[in-house]
């Protein structure tokens, strides 16, 4: 029975669950997950956690913050003026926005606080500094797609 390795391109079905046992998320009722190992399309921890599964095979594994999103990143958080805000955009607590930067890539934030001169945003991920636990089933291992 072969088994996954770097390089290969795989799919599986997953569920996420953070320490409380709330599932964040699952690729229940969707197709499963495909992605190349080794590729950085996934979060490292379940890259290394696919490497070496076998097709039908289900584990379950649990990755710390530095496996995962990362640890909490205070530089990513600022407080600018609310006038840049988007003309006629009522700010709210949890609302997701995004902007290209000076290279054109897309930077996603949060709002986290704002008052009638300030909009504090946040560019961590939501998932960034949380332990998450992982199920996993290996559905299908392709060839090489790996890009070096």
């Amino acid at each position: 029975m072969s088994k996954a390795e770097n390089g290969n391109t795989v799919k599986v079905h997953y569920t996420g669950t953070l320490d409380d046992g709330s599932q964040f998320d699952s690729s229940e009722g969707r197709e499963p997950l495909e992605f190349t190992i080794g590729n950085d399309q996934v979060i490292p921890g379940f890259d290394k956690a696919c490497c070496g599964m076998a097709v039908g095979e289900k584990i379950t594994v649990t990755f710390a913050p530095e496996d995962a999103y990362g640890e909490y990143n205070p530089e990513i958080v600022a407080t600018a003026p609310r006038s840049m805000m988007p003309e006629g955009l009522e700010p709210k607590v949890g609302m997701p926005m995004s902007t290209h930067g000076e290279n054109g890539e897309l930077i996603e934030f949060v709002i986290t606080a704002f008052d009638d001169e300030t909009v504090t945003i946040d560019g961590n991920p939501p998932m960034v500094g949380k332990t998450l636990t992982f199920d996993i089933e290996m559905v299908e291992i392709m060839g090489s797609g790996l890009q070096v």
